[in-house]
């Protein structure tokens, strides 16, 4: 861990006595695997297990690591159906540690790094994977307005105003030509659906390592990792869910390409959208191909941003040149979406 990824424990304990009740020091602070945008921490003080996560320190993309938002998140959907980490303090303040940080509580449990969930039986894959995508249909049905959220993003035009951004994050974090992400560039905007005016709480990074499970039943403890949550369209997130069954099985990103997932009891991308279908009630099939192009799209536009933090030296993880590298990877696939999904159905309506 680089240095300017240290916390200086006195001070944090110091000021964390002063603005968190029942916090108590001295503490110890150690970095989390992976975290390759927002550094997260497990604290551990005199008063117990805490969790923080910071912004990195550096030049950054403006927008980027908006740890404040997911504080504020995570704060609003505490008492929905959604589980999460309860957020406990937000210091805007530089001078602390270095960059703004909020502290959350500890949440137990499993974090499963390799979405092929190796210690499970198929069983047990098969209940988790199911579980997972009904917290997908959690989600859409959050009240964004009763959670305070009506103002977390802006409604309506979803796609099209997400490739527009997207656009512009990857341009500013541009190292060389990628031919794929060019192509992408140019046919997404005119294959976005029709908006259908729906709106729902997107996470935007709702992946297997992002949840925490219960020590024994596959039952959901915690989303985590908000980051890139906003207001936005419920089909975002089931797309991003489904992309891992087509990133290849490497170091850097874990995929499902070419593992027997039949075999591993990991349902197919066919069964996850009719399961997601049934328990929602809302129908993404006629979308997919765009839907997941959008996603692979998206990625490489985040991958190549984890690139660009990589050469400026301000990645906060020490593998962050691989996953940049990755980008062009992740934009062929989503050439390859566009182009053909495994999953074909009829034209349909609008979204």
């Amino acid at each position: 861990m680089t240095d300017s990824l240290l916390l200086p424990e006195s001070a944090l304990a110091s000021y964390l006595q002063t603005h968190v009740a029942r916090f108590r020091g001295p503490l110890t602070a150690t970095k989390f695997k992976g975290g390759q945008s927002n550094p997260t921490y497990l604290i551990e003080g005199a008063s117990g297990k805490y969790v923080l996560r910071r912004k990195p320190p550096g030049k950054l993309l403006a927008s980027a690591h908006a740890v404040d938002r997911e504080f504020r998140v995570i704060g609003s959907l505490a008492n929905s159906a959604v589980p999460v980490a309860r957020p406990l303090h937000l210091c805007t303040d530089d001078s602390i540690i270095g960059s703004m940080f909020y502290l959350m509580e500890y949440v137990p449990g499993r974090i499963f790094w390799d979405p092929t969930l190796p210690e499970l039986s198929p069983v047990a894959r098969t209940a988790l994977y199911a579980a997972a995508l009904d917290a997908l249909v959690a989600l859409t049905r959050v009240d964004v307005a009763a959670c305070g959220l009506a103002d977390y993003g802006k409604p309506g035009n979803y796609f099209s105003r997400q490739v527009a951004r997207w656009t512009e994050q990857y341009r500013a974090a541009e190292t060389e030509r990628l031919e794929a992400m060019e192509t992408l560039i140019d046919w997404l905007p005119g294959a976005v659906p029709a908006d259908d005016g729906r709106v729902a709480l997107v996470h935007g990074d709702f992946r297997v390592d992002n949840l925490i499970w219960d020590a024994h039943e596959p039952h959901l403890a915690a989303i985590v990792d908000w980051e890139l949550s906003t207001l936005g369209h419920p089909y975002a997130d089931l797309a991003y869910f489904c992309m891992a069954l087509r990133l290849p099985r490497n170091g850097i990103l874990p995929g499902l390409a070419g593992a027997a997932r039949t075999a591993l009891g990991i349902p197919e991308e066919t069964a996850m959208i009719e399961h997601y279908v049934a328990a929602s009630g809302l129908d993404p099939r006629p979308h997919w191909p765009f839907l997941l192009a959008f996603q692979f799209f998206r990625l490489a536009a985040i991958a190549q941003g984890v690139l660009r933090r990589a050469l400026q030296g301000n990645a906060s993880s020490e593998r962050a040149m691989q996953a940049g590298a990755m980008a062009h990877t992740i934009a062929d696939l989503g050439v390859g979406a566009a182009q053909i999904a495994d999953v074909r159905f009829a034209p349909g309506t609008p979204l």
